[in-house]
């Protein structure tokens, strides 16, 4: 298991973040889903929506107490996307993500975080909402916050 790009998001994950930050189009986010199960990464990066991804039985989303709904970040979320011309690099950043009281009625294991981009929220359909990252995040709930930050050094660096 490693942390990886999406096959369908390479060369567009810069773009995506742009799109979120500037609001164009209207209603576009990343979208944070934490997954219970997933399949080897090798399968898993060949997905091309989430609605396929989450199709596969080896692919479970959470489920756990005060999950509620996937984050949403929009543009009015702090994503930071810096351009280093000393390092020839663009990195994009996310504010870390808490789940308040996670789980303890209901627990679960968590094996993935996934950041996708969907172009317009109000769509409401996994099959526009692109998996551009995934992380490893393992981690159990217990009725206690629940932080991620997908990586320290930014989503991506490139």
């Amino acid at each position: 298991m490693a942390n990886f790009i999406f096959n369908i998001a390479k060369g567009k994950d810069v773009a995506y973040a742009e799109n979120v930050n500037n609001n164009s189009p209207a209603n576009s986010a990343l979208v944070i889903v934490l997954l219970q199960a997933a399949q080897a990464d090798d399968a898993l990066r060949d997905y091309d929506n989430l609605s396929l991804l989450l199709a596969n039985a080896g692919n479970t989303e959470a489920n756990f107490t005060n999950y509620g709904s996937r984050k949403v970040l929009t543009d009015a979320d702090g994503i930071t996307i810096t351009v280093n011309d000393t390092a020839n690099t663009v990195t994009i950043d996310i504010p870390d993500q808490v789940w308040t009281a996670a789980g303890g009625t209901t627990d679960n294991t968590l094996a993935k975080l996934l950041v996708c981009y969907d172009s317009d929220t109000t769509a409401g359909d996994d099959t526009n909402i692109v998996p551009v990252y995934a992380y490893d995040f393992v981690a159990t709930t217990n009725g206690e916050n629940l932080e991620a930050r997908p990586n320290a050094a930014g989503l991506s660096s490139q």
